[in-house]
């Protein structure tokens, strides 16, 4: 689960007091998105990009752009990071609620697509009064995100009006957490709704970006999304003069990083175990927010204390219920000093998690190069 070099970081961080850690393993990194790039490199296959919202660091933008064909962006303030990291990539932006100025921030960076996501947005670009290449978010049968064929239909009435906007084809996002069979079937069933509409709608060549859905497994770290399978069903799947794009993000960066802290106390309360670690989810939120949890290595470092060999929940130091990474885990004897690394750690951590809550420290971050 954890790499020697990552122990090793680990070891020094917490002789040298710098815990909590985010440890990011490029080498690792670069490994696995070279593995995606073998995988999808076929007659047919998509083209590549990363979804910058699981996670937008410097150094991780730079290890994936060799093995990837652009980057997804999603608000403006991210699609500014990315372009000022990355100032030649292609860009692709789209997400909830973009206001005006993020439109025009677009297409100022050079975004090649916009994806749109009602009626209401569209007119918005349109008073902008500027080129624009678009794709309209086809959305689920459930839920904000998106539109149903009522509102697509209303679109096509103001493409109608704004020659300056052009249509290239529809964006579709399905749900989070799919093996590739289900991933493949899933974008059949998008594509059986959407190519109609798209051949109707008059896009010649139409694009389908499938914004990922790759399944991630925390409770088996070993355990890999099926990329060649899904590739060639995605190849078999393409029709000629169609492009095909897809928009991982957790599925590409999450198993480079380890979210790294030490042991405070261990203690004994209402008949369970518990090890209290400096930081918590205010460093680390996905846990709580996704009702699971993280898996961990426990390094040993020999100190007095108390400790346990017994299922431990472990817990950070907020004063909240929830601030939970781990509950009644395995994990062998477990003792106050002890260094716990956090896998898959590589996603959806420090940026999307309650920053300086009760003026708790940030956590330090390190890039393992080679």
């Amino acid at each position: 689960m954890i790499t020697e070099a990552v122990r090793e970081r680990a070891t020094e961080l917490a002789a040298d007091a710098a815990l909590p850690a985010f440890v990011y393993d490029l080498a690792a990194l670069r490994g696995h998105a070279a593995a995606v790039r073998a995988a999808l490199d076929q007659p047919g296959a998509p083209e590549l990009f990363y979804a910058a919202a699981a996670n937008p660091e410097p150094p991780i933008l730079l290890a994936l752009a060799p093995f990837t064909d652009g980057v997804h962006t999603s608000w403006g303030g991210e699609l500014e990071h990315v372009r000022t990291v990355l100032p030649d990539a292609r860009l692709t932006f789209g997400g909830p609620g973009k206001t005006d100025a993020e439109l025009a921030a677009a297409l100022d960076h050079g975004a090649e697509r916009l994806h749109i996501d009602s009626p209401h947005e569209l007119r918005r670009l349109a008073a902008l009064d500027r080129d624009a290449d678009v794709l309209l978010r086809a959305g689920d049968a459930e839920g904000p995100f998106g539109m149903d064929f009522e509102a697509m239909e209303e679109c096509r009435t103001v493409l109608a009006d704004a020659p300056r906007l052009r249509l290239r084809g529809v964006h579709a996002r399905p749900p989070s957490g799919l093996d590739a069979a289900d991933l493949l079937r899933r974008t059949r069933e998008i594509l059986d709704r959407t190519r109609p509409w798209a051949a109707s709608a008059g896009c010649e060549d139409p694009e389908f970006t499938f914004g990922g859905g790759m399944a991630v497994d925390y409770t088996d770290p070993g355990h890999r999304f099926d990329w060649p399978a899904y590739a060639k069903g995605l190849a078999e799947l393409a029709r000629p003069g169609e492009t095909f794009r897809v928009e991982p993000g957790r599925a590409l960066s999450v198993y480079s990083g380890w979210y790294v802290t030490e042991v405070l106390d261990v203690r004994r309360a209402h008949g369970d175990w518990y090890a209290v670690l400096r930081g918590g989810t205010m460093h680390l939120r996905a846990p709580a927010v996704e009702g699971r949890d993280q898996p961990f290595t426990v390094i040993p470092r020999g100190r007095p204390g108390p400790s346990t060999d017994e299922p431990v929940t472990l817990v950070g130091q907020l004063f909240t219920p929830e601030d939970v990474l781990a509950r009644r885990a395995p994990a062998g004897r477990v003792a106050v000093g002890d260094v716990v690394a956090f896998a898959m750690s590589g996603a959806h951590t420090w940026d999307i998690s309650p920053h300086d809550p009760l003026m708790r420290p940030p956590p330090t971050f390190h890039y393992l190069a080679d």
